[in-house]
C-alpha cells in the first residue's frame, strides 16, 4: 500500500449502529400522533436511509405536504425523547464495529469519515453517546441533498483531499451503494442491515466487521 490518503466513509443506521427498534418505534409514535395508520415494520426499513422528508413523501404519499411535515415532527420528537431516555442503548453498535473503527484509525494512512441520513443532532449524539471520537469527517442530512445523490460523499472528500480511487463507501441500502457509485468511489456492502446486501450491486460484502480490513488492505 502507497503512502496516499485512504478514505473509508461509513453510513450509520443499520450499518455501524443497530437502530432498527429505534426507528421503528419513533415511526409509529409519528404516525399515531397524526392520528394515521403505522406503516409496516418492512415499508418504514425499506426507506432507511433517506433524510425524513423524502422517507415521509414514501410512507404517506397520499398525505397533503402539512400532514407529511407533522410526520417529520413527530419523528424527531419521539426519537429524541427515546434516545435521552437509553442513551447509549438506544441504538447499539454491531458486534465488532468499535474494534473496526480502532483498529482503522490506528493505520496512519487511514482517514474515517460518517456520510448519514441522520440529522446533525442525531448524529453528534450517537458519536458522543458511544465516544466515536475517530471521524475527521462527518457528513449528514442537514447539510445535503438526501442520499443517493452524491453530495456526502463529495463534500467529505473534498474536505479531506482524497481521490475517488482512494476512497471507499460502507453502507446496508440501495441509498448507500448507489451514492458512493454516483460519486465515483469503491463500495462495499454489510449483510447485517436493512437491505439485502446481494441485491445492491456493492464491488464487495462483507458478513463481519471482521473481514474489513482484511478486504481493504488488500483493495489498496
Amino acid at each position: 500500500m502507497s503512502d496516499a490518503l485512504r478514505l473509508i466513509l461509513f453510513d450509520v443506521d443499520g450499518t455501524l449502529a443497530d437502530s432498527q427498534g429505534a426507528i421503528t418505534s419513533a415511526m409509529a409514535a409519528a404516525f399515531a400522533g397524526a392520528g394515521l395508520p403505522t406503516p409496516s415494520r418492512a415499508e418504514i426499513l425499506s426507506i432507511v436511509g433517506l433524510s425524513l422528508p423524502l422517507a415521509m413523501a414514501e410512507l404517506a404519499g397520499e398525505q397533503p405536504a402539512d400532514v407529511q411535515a407533522v410526520l417529520v415532527e413527530g419523528y424527531k420528537s419521539a426519537y429524541k425523547s427515546a434516545r435521552l431516555a437509553a442513551g447509549a442503548g438506544h441504538s447499539p453498535l454491531y458486534p465488532g464495529a468499535a474494534e473496526v473503527l480502532a483498529e482503522l484509525n490506528a493505520v496512519p494512512e487511514y482517514l474515517l469519515g460518517v456520510a448519514t441520513g441522520k440529522s446533525q443532532r442525531g448524529l453528534d449524539a450517537l458519536i458522543e453517546a458511544h465516544e466515536l471520537r475517530c471521524f475527521v469527517t462527518r457528513q449528514c442530512a442537514d447539510h445535503h441533498p438526501s442520499k443517493p445523490h452524491p453530495s456526502m460523499v463529495l463534500r467529505a472528500m473534498a474536505e479531506t483531499g482524497v481521490r475517488p480511487e482512494d476512497t471507499v463507501m460502507i453502507g446496508d441500502t440501495s441509498f448507500d451503494i448507489d451514492m458512493g457509485r454516483a460519486a465515483g468511489v469503491r463500495t462495499i456492502a454489510v449483510d447485517w442491515g436493512f437491505h439485502p446486501a446481494e441485491r445492491l450491486g456493492a464491488d464487495h460484502i462483507i458478513k463481519s466487521f471482521g473481514e474489513l480490513a482484511p478486504l481493504l488492505r488488500n483493495t489498496w
